[in-house]
């Protein structure tokens, strides 16, 4: 398993957060790959932790759907299916655009500035090679509005299905900046419509942010 040899220890982390955070970053970016094997003792070695909070990270990662455990055997990553595209984008998409209809009759003035200066950075990653870092901050965009709609049965669906496009979203966001600048412009929409208290074009806007990657990384990922 190739742990990388420059690896720096977050700080403020429980062994068990610092094991789980590290694990699913490195699943996310291809560090590990689909069906490689994890030993929790060389995981551990690498982290600098006992292997009791190694093995708490995976059975959670396990239930998230990121690891198989075979107890006794052997833990794999789980592979990336090209199926799973096409159901988790149009529910998320539908999710995320519903939540925008939501946030029109709330969101404040600071909130909109908060999703200029989050789009910002954004571009800012894209444009400098940064793809995690770049999810990273798509994701806070999308919470923004999320958690401004204030629905917790919204919220809890989208943070199940958000989660696992992780994978998918950072394949999409490493194409060549060329592919990806079409989510600024649609964040820009989305963040324009918010302002002129648009239901129908913020949900419009927004799905469009979903479904048009979707495309693209169905055409991605192997079969």
């Amino acid at each position: 398993m190739p742990i990388p040899k420059d690896y720096r220890s977050p700080i403020q982390m429980t062994a068990k957060e610092k094991a789980f955070n590290q694990l699913q970053r490195w699943i996310i970016d291809g560090t590990l790959e689909p069906g490689e094997k994890l030993y929790d003792a060389e995981i551990a070695e690498a982290l600098g932790i006992s292997r009791t909070p190694v093995r708490e990270a995976l059975q959670l990662l396990e239930a998230q759907g990121f690891v198989k455990m075979h107890r006794g055997r052997e833990t794999k990553v789980t592979e990336v299916s090209k199926e799973d595209v096409l159901k988790i984008y149009p529910p998320l998409a539908t999710l995320q655009a519903l939540a925008a209809e939501e946030a029109v009759n709330v969101i404040q003035e600071k909130q909109i500035e908060e999703l200029k200066d989050l789009n910002k950075l954004y571009e800012q990653a894209i444009h400098s090679g940064q793809p995690y870092q770049a999810m990273e901050i798509d994701e806070a965009f999308h919470h923004l509005i999320v958690d401004t709609a204030d629905n917790p049965y919204i919220s809890d669906f989208i943070a199940i299905l958000q989660l696992h496009s992780r994978r998918f979203k950072y394949i999409f966001l490493k194409q060549p900046s060329a592919s990806t600048s079409s989510s600024i412009k649609e964040h820009e929409l989305i963040i324009g419509a918010l302002e002129e208290r648009d239901k129908e074009k913020a949900a419009l806007a927004m799905r469009q942010n979903w479904l048009r990657p979707m495309n693209e990384v169905y055409r991605l990922v192997s079969s």
